[in-house]
């Protein structure tokens, strides 16, 4: 028997480029395009509702569509009824709300309909879904429909990458205490900017190449950034404190065949105070066979490096931890996923 087929839960009109889950609504927040070129492809953000309807089995739904005019969304971040999203070499401010829009309606038990009253519509921390709910008094049952609204308001930009021959953001993040939101793209440039008023704090020449990715600790509030220069860099604000070598845990590779892609912070799943750094290392050149990929894990206050593992030969793109820090998503650019338990780093 052949393998069985497992149905999608969701089918982009656009190439996806990023994927992010809201906290606050547990929204599902999709988003790409296919750019400025003239291929009929839309560029747009889509609200999903994820629901179980059984066993192992979910559902969703789009809610809402915003559409993004010419630039595709790149890369995301979400926080607090915000969006902010890379498209092209600008990171574009997006506010969006959640609403309930209530309708009553009492029924006799000979079909005829009174209208008690007109749609009324809250909005803020609501659920989701389409809610109903029926009681019944005598002979009249109330029935109230919920129906989930979205809108959009798209409330400022600004310029996150100078490259003077290709800008693009390919990473953008907003600090734990939602007070910053920082940027790096393909300049090699950190940029830091006061959130919400969107001043520029600072900004700083983190990486030769391209920055690949960054996170910032909830302890410490250091940040580190990885980037196509083969390094892993930790700063405090705008000032390098130290650059990690995952190469210690693997001294029997060559330095420079491999390259970070990703870091990511993440709760301690041994100490209730702990916290640790996941760093994602992809061969710099690819081989008839392919050699693995690797996931390191790091002590994230003192920053040494506690374990490497192998995670496969399907190279890695993207990197996730769960809120508990138990698991680690390893995301490919074939499109699979793969889950990791964070203690042993095991599939």
């Amino acid at each position: 028997m052949g393998k069985k087929k497992v149905l999608d839960l969701y089918r982009a009109p656009f190439p996806l480029y990023t994927v992010k889950v809201d906290a606050t609504t547990g929204l599902v927040i999709t988003a790409g395009g296919g750019g400025p070129s003239k291929t009929g492809i839309k560029n747009g953000v889509h609200f999903l509702d994820v629901q179980m309807v059984g066993k192992n089995q979910y559902s969703s739904s789009l809610l809402h569509s915003h559409d993004t005019d010419t630039r595709a969304t790149i890369n995301m971040a979400i926080g607090d009824g915000v969006i902010a999203a890379g498209q092209d070499g600008k990171c574009s401010i997006m506010k969006f709300k959640l609403c309930l829009q209530k309708e009553e309606n009492a029924t006799h038990r000979d079909g005829n309909t009174l209208e008690l009253s007109n749609a009324r519509q809250r909005c803020g921390k609501a659920g989701k879904g389409n809610l109903k709910k029926r009681s019944t008094a005598g002979d009249v049952s109330d029935t109230r429909n919920e129906t989930v609204q979205i809108t959009v308001t798209n409330i400022a930009e600004v310029l996150s990458d100078l490259n003077p021959h290709d800008p693009l953001q390919k990473v953008v993040r907003f600090s734990p205490d939602m007070n910053l939101l920082l940027t790096g793209g393909t300049d090699g440039y950190i940029r830091v900017w006061e959130f919400p008023s969107l001043e520029k704090k600072f900004d700083f020449k983190a990486h030769e190449k391209e920055i690949e990715d960054l996170d910032m600790s909830t302890i410490s509030k250091q940040l580190v950034t990885v980037g196509r220069d083969f390094v892993c860099n930790v700063w405090r604000n705008n000032q390098l404190v130290t650059s990690l070598n995952w190469l210690e845990t693997m001294p029997q590779i060559a330095e420079k065949t491999y390259r970070y892609m990703a870091c990511r912070f993440g709760n301690g799943e041994d100490e209730k105070d702990s916290i640790r750094l996941y760093t994602v290392q992809i061969p710099h050149k690819r081989d008839k066979k392919p050699p693995p990929c690797y996931i390191t894990k790091w002590d994230g206050k003192i920053l040494l490096p506690m374990l490497t593992s192998p995670c496969g030969t399907e190279v890695i793109s993207c990197l996730a931890v769960s809120d508990s820090g138990r698991f680690l998503g390893l995301g490919t650019v074939t499109g699979s996923v793969a889950v990791h338990v964070a203690f042993s780093l095991q599939m």
